[in-house]
């Protein structure tokens, strides 16, 4: 029995199943967990939506910030952007199972001293913290009222975090911290914007592993920064290693820390 933590997907299905044999995953014994963005801008996200899906207790994975841009585009929330290639999911027979179960994945999974995550976490939060912030969003996402909490991110974005936040403000920018952050201020105030390389960030900003952190006792397993690639650093490990930009698709088996990678291209 292994458990394999795999870097952004972005609808790369074939990159996917190539690794999947690459490590011999068993679904029966084994588990995978994603760090998120599972769709977008890869050729072929519906295909990635229903493995997973159909993996059921076999597979974790948490939200990214291109599965909540397909809720959004699902709902008539946002418009599509230049790169996106969501049709297939949206025009499918079964996308409004596809996103209700989107819906219902969680923003972290902790387990056996991991934290997985799509972008990373502030520095100040600790793990119960961190974990305690994203069961709050989880347990909105999951409510009627979830389309209002969608339509007000979508329109504002949060960039500074504090404990007397209210309401979606408090939402939104969790959501941020969880799913857009690369580079923060030991305060908590995110440059969201930023996609570029660490020693390129805006000033008075450090990418979020390299600063003190209050969840120290867990391993942080995190895509989201393609121009960061793998990278392991003060016990942080970022899975991202671009698969959808031309870069290969990466996997962490989490009992012996060994690497598996495969090329987008067979």
């Amino acid at each position: 029995m292994a458990t394999y933590a795999i870097g952004d997907v972005q609808g790369c299905y074939d990159p996917l199943r190539r690794l999947l044999d690459e490590v011999g995953f068993d679904p029966e014994a084994d588990r995978l967990w994603f760090t998120g963005d599972l769709v977008n801008r890869g050729p072929d996200s519906l295909a990635v939506l229903r493995l997973v899906k159909r993996l059921g207790p076999s597979a974790v994975a948490v939200l990214g910030n291109h599965d909540l841009h397909l809720m959004r585009r699902a709902e008539g929330i946002a418009p599509p952007k230049r790169l996106d290639t969501l049709d297939g999911v949206l025009s499918a027979g079964d996308r409004d199972e596809l996103i209700g179960w989107l819906r219902h994945l969680p923003l972290i999974h902790r387990e056996d001293g991991y934290l997985l995550v799509h972008a990373g976490l502030l520095p100040e939060w600790t793990a119960r913290k961190a974990t305690e912030l994203a069961r709050e969003v989880e347990s909105g996402m999951r409510a009627a009222g979830y389309k209002d909490f969608l339509r007000y991110q979508a329109g504002r974005e949060a960039t500074t975090w504090s404990d007397d936040l209210s309401g979606f403000a408090r939402w939104s920018c969790i959501v941020s911290g969880f799913t857009r952050l690369r580079c923060c201020t030991a305060a908590g105030e995110m440059a969201l914007s930023f996609s570029g390389l660490p020693a390129d960030a805006p000033a008075g900003f450090d990418p979020w592993f390299a600063l003190p952190r209050k969840s120290a006792d867990q391993t942080i397993l995190y895509g989201h920064w393609s121009a960061l690639g793998l990278h392991l650093e003060n016990d942080t490990v970022c899975l991202d290693s671009g698969c959808v930009w031309g870069g290969p698709l990466t996997a962490l088996r989490l009992e012996d820390r060994k690497i598996f990678q495969v090329p987008r291209e067979a």
